[in-house]
């Protein structure tokens, strides 16, 4: 799931929760943001320096409502608290082949796994890897987890009946488009593709869950990437930007029909904060996107 100040291409406002990526600014020290061009390698390698750098500060704030450390784990698609076994978006998944993209520490894969899915997680950062390793393994089944970025799945074609991300690989990648065609590359006919990432209009807001994120300030039609460099010029993180119109034409060329576009309001009983997630802003316009698809069967 998406966990700096969760980007979405707006300026970055350390000030809020600045305990929040201590970990990550003590190896990089002061990052500088703006809006650049990065390659699909840079982009891939920003992202394992900055997930490896954050892992420790992300499960403090992030992971007991992810469910990592619950026995069997957890499915929450994202920080409005949408769950797998409430929402039901992946349909049975018992005896079913699945892949899980950017899983992190792997709390959904874990939780599938225990409803008797063939799970397989998949995610760039060694360390967040190992965050899942430890925790299931007080878990009755466990999950092969590899690291690999999206746009090169080490997969063979036709190996999965389902592939998901929740907040993972999707808006990290610098090729978006290759992504939905490696996806549509390994899934079998018929197969399901889910995503979940932040709402595309949320690229014109500053990343600020108070009265300053309420303001448009970039442009919508703005695809220059997010990103924060350290003392060195060196990339250590990379967020990308697509339109609602981008995300379903990436899906049609891969193949993929869209059956439904999710996008979660916000609870009523839920004052929790999440980067630039919150009540103020929740209720008044969307922050998550999910995209329902199916390949062709």
């Amino acid at each position: 799931m998406d966990a700096h100040s969760t980007g979405a291409g707006a300026d970055h406002t350390p000030a809020i929760d600045p305990d929040r990526h201590r970990s990550a600014e003590e190896r990089f020290g002061a990052t500088r943001a703006g809006h650049a061009e990065v390659d699909s390698l840079t982009s891939e390698r920003a992202g394992r320096l900055w997930w490896d750098a954050d892992v420790e500060d992300y499960h403090d704030h992030h992971g007991a409502f992810l469910g990592v450390d619950t026995p069997g784990g957890d499915f929450v698609w994202c920080p409005e608290g949408v769950r797998e076994a409430d929402a039901g978006l992946l349909g049975p998944v018992r005896d079913k082949t699945v892949l899980e993209l950017g899983c992190g520490s792997a709390p959904s894969a874990r939780w599938l796994a225990g409803r008797g899915a063939r799970v397989v997680g998949l995610d760039v950062s060694i360390a967040m890897l190992r965050r899942g390793l430890a925790s299931m393994a007080a878990d009755e089944r466990t999950v092969p987890l590899v690291q690999a970025g999206g746009e090169n799945l080490p997969f063979a074609d036709d190996s999965f009946d389902i592939v998901c991300s929740a907040f993972g690989a999707v808006p990290f990648v610098a090729d978006s488009a290759r992504l939905m065609r490696e996806v549509a590359r390994v899934l079998r006919p018929g197969g399901r593709w889910v995503f979940a990432v932040n709402h595309p209009m949320r690229w014109c807001f500053p990343d600020d869950p108070g009265p300053m994120g309420l303001v448009a300030s970039i442009p919508y039609f703005n695809r220059t990437p997010y990103v924060e460099v350290d003392a060195d010029d060196r990339v250590v993180y990379a967020e990308h930007h697509r339109t609602l119109g981008d995300r379903v034409r990436e899906l049609v060329a891969a193949g993929f029909v869209l059956e439904d576009l999710i996008e979660p309001e916000w609870p009523e009983d839920q004052d929790r904060e999440w980067g630039q997630w919150s009540p103020l802003r929740g209720r008044i316009f969307p922050g998550t996107a999910i995209f329902s698809t199916r390949l062709p069967g």
